[in-house]
């Protein structure tokens, strides 16, 4: 036998071999379906539940209230589903993913309607459905560098770069492997986790304030919306898959989400949800407008007339047009504000006009306007001085008045003072993003942007303040 001989000898048995293995693999595959179709018609068999118990987790994508409008990206889909079925929500928020899991092994709940991450020690304890999110740890920077300098685009150029990261977290000990598989080199920063959460990582390096950070890509990209200036496309870690979660020996239940998500109408429905939390621009307004015309804005008329019913100055609500829609009417926000003074549908049910009333301008400010009288009666018996008052009813009107009652409640606690807005409650709001403080019991309505609401009443007052300058009253 030639050597050409037993090499074709040994590619047939290779291949032979390969054949089996695959032939065997398909088997294997074909009997772990079993048991899933099996489950699926039970699924279709086994009645669906009343009410659909979950348990979820305050965060920027799970679950928030804005607004007082319960909203959120799993919030939206669950509800959506339990929509679908004909099922009544019942909402919990747990403090912890901990916790969370022990709701649903004590089967005080049927869904955890949060990320649960895909992994072996989970697993072990609850059953993946639902909608899948695959994140890998990514690199934050700005879109142009320091000193104009172009993007990184590989780990190897880390090497003499500083990057910023929470004190021992999963970011830290990624960012140190890294550093050993690329021979060292990065300088690794480490901040201190007790005041500032992940979020605010992507806020300094978007003020320049910091030069690089490490976050999941789904933190990353959400908060893109807010900080279009920041690229996050280096990926710095393996993937890691996260899914909803239910009990080991609610396979029918899982099944029956899967299937459900597996429909065109959810398909699309799930990808619109995705696409307004993750896509849509949150980024704040710049001020770019001129009162060369000797007018604040072309609704002035508006403001002036309704002014008068809260005793305010008229270029005090142009201001608040102005942060709200920079006066184009016809926006419609990510959270589903509306019109000139951006009300939520919800709000403006609540004063008898319908989302389509809420595009006329008129209709707009006169409901911005007893919002305003609705909050200064609250404020009032709180907050006695009106020039104090007035910021907090701003910041009422961003957030919803039940995150300011909570900062004012955070403030009580840490022995500041709860009706003087600078360097008080308005630190509290900005407190309001870390979960050692939005999970504190004096705290009702967890997960605030606070920075977001903070900034809202510094522009507010900033645009009004410009008006008083250039524009008579």
């Amino acid at each position: 036998m030639n050597i050409s001989d037993l090499t074709l000898r040994r590619l047939m048995a290779a291949l032979t071999a390969g054949i089996l293995i695959l032939a065997a693999a398909s088997c294997g595959s074909r009997q772990a379906q079993k048991p899933h179709k099996a489950s699926a018609r039970a699924a279709a068999a086994h009645p669906l539940p009343d009410t659909l118990r979950v348990a979820t987790l305050y965060s920027p994508g799970s679950y928030f209230i804005y607004r007082d409008t319960k909203m959120g990206y799993d919030y939206d889909l669950v509800s959506r589903l339990a929509s679908d079925k004909g099922m009544v929500l019942k909402l919990e928020v747990a403090p912890t993913m901990a916790d969370a899991i022990a709701l649903l092994d004590s089967g005080r709940v049927d869904l955890l309607a949060t990320e649960v991450p895909v992994t072996a020690e989970y697993r072990a304890r609850v059953l993946p459905c639902g909608p899948e999110n695959v994140t890998t740890q990514v690199l934050v920077q700005p879109k142009v560098g320091r000193g104009g300098s172009g993007l990184i685009t590989d780990v190897t150029q880390l090497a003499g770069k500083t990057v910023t990261v929470e004190r021992d977290s999963r970011y830290y000990h990624r960012l140190v492997n890294l550093n050993n598989e690329i021979g060292g080199g990065i300088v690794i920063r480490q901040l201190d986790s007790d005041s500032i959460i992940t979020e605010d990582f992507l806020e300094l390096v978007s003020r320049d304030s910091i030069g690089l950070t490490i976050v999941d890509s789904d933190i990353a990209q959400l908060n893109k919306t807010y900080y279009p200036n920041l690229d996050a496309s280096l990926e710095v870690s393996f993937p890691q898959r996260s899914k909803w979660a239910v009990a080991k020996n609610a396979r029918w239940l899982a099944d029956s989400i899967d299937a459900w998500l597996g429909q065109e109408a959810p398909r699309r429905e799930h990808a619109d949800i995705r696409r307004r939390y993750f896509e849509m621009s949150k980024a704040a307004p710049s001020f770019d407008i001129s009162f060369a015309s000797g007018h604040a804005s072309p609704f002035d008329h508006i403001f002036k007339r309704h002014a008068p019913e809260v005793g305010w100055d008229w270029r005090l609500l142009a201001a608040i047009g102005y942060v709200e829609s920079q006066f184009d009417a016809s926006q419609t926000s990510w959270a589903g504000a509306v019109g000139l003074m951006q009300i939520m549908p919800s709000t403006g049910r609540a004063f008898g006009v319908s989302p389509d009333e809420l595009r006329s301008n008129e209709t707009s400010v006169a409901v911005a306007v007893k919002i305003i009288r609705e909050l200064d009666r609250l404020f009032k018996p709180r907050v006695k001085d009106p020039r104090e008052r007035l910021k907090f009813i701003l910041a009422a009107y961003n957030a919803g008045q039940a995150h300011i009652l909570d900062a004012m409640a955070l403030a009580r606690k840490q022995g500041l003072k709860d009706n003087v807005w600078d360097a008080n409650v308005a630190e509290m709001v900005l407190l309001k993003s870390n979960p050692n403080y939005y999970n504190d019991p004096v705290v009702s309505s967890g997960y605030s942007r606070g920075r977001q609401t903070f900034e809202y009443v510094n522009q507010v007052m900033d645009f009004y303040n410009k008006c008083i300058k250039h524009i008579k009253k």
